[in-house]
């Protein structure tokens, strides 16, 4: 019965029994029997077949929110039964923004390798927004997930976009003192991979003082590296997030602009399910991050409230 229903949730997900055969290993005839099983088991039709698509029928729709927290609760249920003896093994799955996975995660993996062997991990760098459960991921790190039920979201930074630029660019214009001088300035901004648009912001100060951010736009890309990396080519200003900005703040490559102004740009969070019979994979891998943060001081490194520009050593 848990296969019959494993098949149809799955085939909902996804749209079609090929797709669902895909993830769990079958043929598409064998999941499409199973979903044909279950449907003679209840007595209802769940799924209107057709040759291009595979749609929920009412009762479809019905039993699928019933019966989709039970399914999980029940699968997880069975991989936690020796989960306080258990080795922690298996593939873990991992979404992670682009640039902060490689600059902050990624430099994290030897060491947890080193203690958890078994592990296998199945990383993806992207920015794009995921279905955690849908994708079946085990874990997920970055902003802005939609909060469905049964995943849980944990805080690890504040997120703020600040201003910033080469030495050289900043040497050959006069002082950037005040918000509204950036309109003297040459703006490089980020637009979203998902909607492209740019992010309009507000800065602000430690004094509650608000001001537009009046930058006149010189280039976009949808990249924040590539921001990042233009900026260091001194070809303008950038506005971007404190995590993408980091490491070219810290050797002296960029140089904070208005270090007094920022914009708040929401957080850096741990997104996992729920359940409290985690898989030993996920849950080590939540203890371990969660643990690196705070070993590491990312939180405090990347809080532009905090942040002090040190000289830079060439």
């Amino acid at each position: 019965m848990l296969v019959h229903l494993d098949c149809f949730v799955i085939s909902a997900d996804t749209g079609s029994f090929s797709a669902a055969a895909r993830q769990l290993g079958l043929t598409s005839a064998a999941v499409g029997k199973n979903v044909t099983t279950l449907e003679t088991q209840l007595g209802v039709r769940l799924f209107q077949r057709s040759t291009r698509k595979l749609m929920l029928t009412e009762a479809g729709e019905r039993f699928l929110q019933e019966v989709r927290g039970g399914l999980t609760t029940v699968k997880m249920a069975m991989q936690g039964l020796s989960t306080s003896t258990e080795r922690p093994s298996g593939t873990l799955k991992v979404s992670m923004g682009t640039f902060f996975g490689m600059h902050f995660i990624l430099p994290l993996l030897a060491e947890f390798l080193e203690l958890y062997p078994d592990i296998q991990p199945d990383w993806e760098f992207d920015n794009r927004k995921i279905d955690l459960i849908g994708e079946r991921y085990d874990a997920a790190i970055g902003g802005g997930f939609e909060l469905p039920q049964g995943i849980v979201a944990r805080e690890l930074a504040p997120v703020h976009a600040v201003l910033a630029a080469s030495p050289a660019y900043l040497r050959q214009h006069p002082p950037f003192l005040e918000p509204d001088d950036l309109t003297r300035g040459h703006g490089i901004r980020i637009r979203s991979p998902q909607t492209g648009r740019i992010r309009n912001y507000m800065l602000r100060n430690a004094a509650g003082q608000q001001s537009p951010v009046g930058l006149p736009l010189r280039m976009t890309f949808n990249e924040p590296e590539a921001c990042c990396r233009a900026a260091v080519m001194g070809l303008g200003i950038v506005m971007g997030n404190m995590p993408d900005l980091l490491p070219s703040l810290e050797n002296g490559d960029l140089v904070r602009v208005l270090p007094d102004w920022y914009a708040e740009a929401g957080g850096i969070f741990l997104y996992f399910p729920t359940h409290k019979l985690l898989p030993a994979k996920t849950r080590v891998f939540v203890d371990f991050i969660i643990g690196k943060f705070r070993e590491h001081q990312i939180a405090r490194r990347i809080d532009a409230r905090l942040f002090v520009q040190k000289p830079a050593v060439k």
